[in-house]
């Protein structure tokens, strides 16, 4: 007499479980992975910028708020994802700037928070750098 191999009804709910279980924990742990990620990337961005912007201070007398005369082309990877800005103060002594990334709405990012670099090289938030 032949045995019938195969799963049987209960084998299977186990494994759909336990895949149910490595799911729940592996699906919120890879999207924050991928916060992590942009905002890193977000964050190179605005330390290359600030880089630039003191070259540009040396060479003009000011800073500037607009991104494409320091010769950076922001990646879509970050322009996706983040708004970025940058402000100037030429009233005070030396000039100041403040670059900042906004998330946008309805993206990935969006439960992130801004994040900001200003010309003393101070982060904000702390917790995010």
């Amino acid at each position: 007499m032949k045995k019938n191999r195969g799963f049987t009804l209960i084998e299977i709910l186990v494994v759909m479980v336990v895949i149910g279980i490595l799911a729940a924990i592996a699906i919120p742990s890879y999207q924050n992975q991928l916060i992590r990620g942009t905002r890193s990337n977000a964050q190179a961005l605005m330390m290359d910028i600030a880089n630039k912007e003191q070259f540009y201070l040396q060479s003009f007398r000011t800073y500037t708020t607009n991104v494409s005369e320091l010769a950076i082309t922001p990646p879509a990877e970050v322009t996706n994802f983040y708004d970025l800005t940058v402000a100037k103060d030429d009233t005070k002594t030396p000039p100041t700037f403040l670059i900042t990334a906004t998330p946008k709405a309805g993206t990935r990012q969006a439960s992130d928070g801004a994040i900001s670099l200003d010309n003393s090289g101070t982060k904000t938030p702390s917790n995010k750098w």
